[in-house]
């Protein structure tokens, strides 16, 4: 078949490749200047199934607005236009925090993303991909209040047959021999299994790859309007393209796409921030920082090695906008990575970044047929696309082959959302 993909970011370019190994005529459109230049460019990276999860939990509601102006909060709101539009967002969101509802999306979630690890693992081996990355995550547990709040994640690690430890502080920092002794630490999670890897840096030679197997990317080429049909007319900046089929795997302004053919898709923009610094070296101590990925259980922060670099992200802004930059934000990042790795990085040299994750209210992303001739959709991932963009991927290339995929779609098609409108 003839298939575009619209968004070159991670879950663009990993379906690009699945279709393209599959033996289809692939052509992906990006409005960007290059792949991975957006919500992919300068994520955590931490890959770790057992912590994917909804955002809509229960609980959350009551979490956000007690720490909402807190100077450290986690969560933070944007202007107050930014977050009336996305008010009909919250609400929808705010309903999915149901108990039953949050169970059903984390085994969903769950599912993908395990299946997505094993599909990375599999890419990475097969084609003997060389990116940054290192095994083994540590969820840090500041104090007593924090081990207690983690008790359900921990009874839910279990129940999902997740392998993981709970450790002291002494066994953590034998893991993580760079954790300042200043800093409190109660105990951390310990998932083996998990990590971390240089996410934008995979994209790029993945797209190599699907380039071999004769995938053409149109670069500075926004897809303007789609006709949908038995075959698909894509309305584009530099010509239109007529095929078969068209999977829409763009950020955030997918639903300004979508919308003109009915699809009116909650997808909200919750941005994230990091910060990346070189490692110092000192003399006779080699590189300082972390060995592999860690999360600040209490500011949600995570602090990830890609090779001689750190990585500190964290935060979630609804309503915020591109470019600006909460400074409340940026000292939490400042704040965590100094607690735990003080003097590790040349933090005067570290670069800042702000994107916007595409989120759906309930948590997991949608995978599938949209109901419209043509149009497939893999979107929607949050905060997980890269944990979940491999798996994703492959299940997209099945559904449209007209193959059953290697795990249980239950809960990930569009279906899903128009039940709950």
């Amino acid at each position: 078949m003839r298939v575009a993909v619209i968004g070159a970011g991670i879950i663009g370019v990993c379906t690009a490749y699945e279709l393209a190994a599959d033996g289809h005529e692939v052509t992906v459109f990006e409005r960007g200047s290059g792949v991975a230049g957006g919500t992919s460019f300068a994520n955590a990276g931490v890959i770790a199934p057992g912590y994917v999860t909804p955002w809509a939990a229960p609980g959350m509601p009551a979490k956000v607005l007690r720490h909402l102006f807190s100077r450290h909060a986690p969560v933070r709101l944007g202007s107050l236009g930014g977050v009336l539009r996305e008010a009909p967002w919250l609400w929808r969101w705010w309903r999915a925090c149901r108990p039953e509802v949050h169970a059903a999306n984390r085994t969903r979630m769950h599912r993908l993303a395990r299946y997505s690890r094993n599909q990375l693992d599999g890419l990475t081996a097969r084609l003997r991909l060389d990116y940054e990355r290192s095994s083994g995550y540590l969820v840090l547990l500041r104090g007593d209040a924090d081990l207690a709040l983690a008790r359900p994640g921990i009874k839910q690690l279990s129940e999902l047959g997740v392998p993981f430890a709970l450790l002291d502080a002494e066994r953590a920092r034998r893991i993580e021999p760079g954790l300042s002794d200043e800093t409190p630490l109660r105990a951390a999670i310990h998932l083996a299994q998990d990590g971390v890897g240089n996410c934008r840096q995979f994209a790029h030679l993945l797209r190599q790859e699907a380039q071999q197997l004769g995938a053409q990317f149109r670069f500075d080429d926004a897809v303007r309007a789609l006709r949908p049909g038995t075959t698909v007319v894509i309305d584009a900046a530099r010509g239109a393209l007529t095929v078969d089929a068209v999977v829409v795997c763009a950020g955030p302004k997918a639903g300004v796409l979508l919308r003109p053919i009915g699809l009116k898709l909650p997808l909200a923009r919750v941005w994230g921030y990091s910060l990346t610094a070189p490692l110092r070296h000192v003399d006779g101590h080699g590189l300082l920082g972390p060995r592999s990925a860690l999360m600040d259980e209490r500011f949600k922060v995570a602090i990830s090695r890609l090779g001689q670099r750190v990585r500190v992200a964290g935060s979630a802004e609804i309503g915020g906008r591109s470019g600006h930059f909460d400074p409340k934000a940026l000292a939490t990042l400042y704040r965590v990575l100094h607690d735990w790795f003080p003097g590790a990085t040349q933090i005067a040299n570290a670069q800042r970044w702000k994107g916007a994750r595409p989120m759906l209210p309930d948590g997991p992303p949608v995978l599938g047929t949209s109901g419209r001739p043509g149009i497939w959709l893999n979107l929607g991932h949050g905060s997980s696309g890269w944990a979940l963009a491999a798996g994703s991927a492959r299940v997209l290339a099945d559904q449209l082959a007209g193959r059953a995929p290697a795990i249980d779609t239950e809960g990930l098609g569009i279906d899903r959302l128009e039940r709950r409108r």
